[in-house]
């Protein structure tokens, strides 16, 4: 009985694990993106640009995301460290200065506190990531990592929702402070309890934690050896360019090419974005282990051809005169652009060995947010703000036709890199 009964509580642990680093990688999102629907009433009211919007919401956030990520990771890679304590401490930081936003008096200031938000979550998913690949077998990390990728469009979605109702209620101020505050004590309930399992590893497990760590920039070194991994970073990150880029200035383009308030598209572009975000999230994790298992290849088939097909439906969307049209043909390309999360990452975590997991997806998360989070926002920016003069209010328009025909280029890193997995995923099994 006692035999029986030890896979079925194993199983459990896997389960409640996995909710709970779910919950905390929404709260992540929310956090991170509430700024994008808040970004318009900051604006107005702090009489920003449209390249210090993209600033705010992109780039501060991004250069100490991606700085902090990869020596994190290094140290959640160390057979010491406590994966979870580091995970709510993290979320502990990234929430405390998420309310800080609140009380921002000048861009300066706020600018300031967007930074503190990245330096906090950058402790969150290299550690997740490797928690993951620890506890769930290589035949399901697909699936399980897609599960925890749900964070982004749930939390993408919960943001838009809770910070357009707040906007138009109490203002983007408390807005900050209402969605801030809880994170600090759901990082209690996280060192409560989750635990980590080399924590509670048997004693003849110790000589293999003696055995010397790599340095960072020989790990590093290491996975980008691998021409596989070097174009999953090349498709991962134009995927991050554009889709960070299109959410922040989708939400400004509701507001100023359509009308609506934050209220509105809070709610109606945050159901849109975030439903379509998690149906293509699940089935992109879904087709890579279904496929995947035949031809390892076909982990990466359904993000290269999403991305492509996704190209013209998107330019239309954001050609309707009528905003509701526009909502609804969106529904497609976030779909299809939303396959590539777990496939992505259990392919990084498939090309590198067991102790530079972390490192892995540090070094995946570092180029996604330093060019995606980092770049996207601001760049398409400052192209609105050189659009002005031409096209008015409608600057954004034009931007967004652009990012949707950018599209073809993470698709064809997919492909390629789709090309080399089984040659590589083959040596490095």
């Amino acid at each position: 009985m006692a035999t029986a009964s030890a896979p079925a509580a194993a199983q459990r642990s896997v389960r409640v694990t996995l909710w709970i680093l779910l919950i905390v990688y929404i709260f992540n999102f929310i956090d991170r993106q509430i700024v994008n629907i808040l970004a318009e009433p900051i604006a107005r009211d702090l009489r920003l640009s449209d390249t210090q919007i993209g600033l705010m919401t992109g780039l501060a956030f991004a250069l100490f995301y991606t700085a902090l990520g990869l020596p994190i990771a290094r140290y959640a890679d160390r057979p010491t460290t406590n994966r979870p304590r580091l995970i709510a401490i993290a979320l502990a930081t990234w929430s405390a200065m998420t309310a800080l936003c609140g009380v921002a008096a000048n861009f300066w200031q706020l600018l300031l506190a967007r930074i503190g938000v990245g330096v906090g979550e950058a402790g969150c998913t290299p550690p997740a990531h490797s928690l993951i690949s620890d506890i769930v077998p290589p035949e399901r990390r697909s699936s399980a990592l897609a599960f925890y990728a749900l964070g982004i469009p749930i939390g993408t979605l919960l943001g838009m929702l809770i910070g357009g109702f707040l906007a138009d209620w109490v203002g983007w101020r408390r807005a900050f402070l209402v969605v801030g505050l809880p994170g600090v004590a759901l990082a209690l309930i996280v060192v409560w309890l989750l635990k980590d399992p080399r924590q509670s590893a048997p004693a003849t497990d110790a000589p293999a934690a003696a055995v010397p760590q790599m340095s960072m920039l020989a790990a590093m070194g290491s996975v980008m050896k691998s021409p596989a991994f070097v174009l999953l970073l090349a498709a991962g990150s134009a995927a991050a360019f554009l889709a960070y880029g299109k959410v922040t200035w989708t939400t400004i383009f509701f507001q100023r090419t359509h009308g609506l308030t934050p209220g509105e598209v809070g709610f109606w572009f945050g159901i849109v974005n975030g439903g379509a975000g998690i149906a293509g999230t699940v089935l992109g994790g879904w087709l890579a282990d279904r496929y995947g298992a035949t031809n390892r290849r076909h982990v990466l088939t359904a993000p290269a051809i999403g991305m492509a097909v996704a190209v013209p439906i998107a330019f239309l969307a954001y050609q309707a005169s009528d905003w509701r049209v526009a909502l609804l043909l969106l529904i497609g390309p976030t779909l299809l652009n939303s396959l590539y999360y777990g496939p992505t990452y259990s392919a990084a975590q498939g090309l590198v060995s067991l102790r530079q997991r972390a490192v892995a997806s540090a070094t995946v998360l570092f180029f996604q947010n330093l060019i995606g989070l980092g770049l996207g926002p601001l760049f398409f920016g400052m192209l609105s703000d050189m659009l002005q003069p031409s096209f008015g209010e409608d600057s954004v328009r034009y931007v967004l036709y652009g990012a949707a025909f950018l599209g073809l280029i993470p698709a064809f890193f997919f492909w390629r890199c789709s090309l080399r997995l089984n040659e590589e995923l083959d040596r490095k099994g």
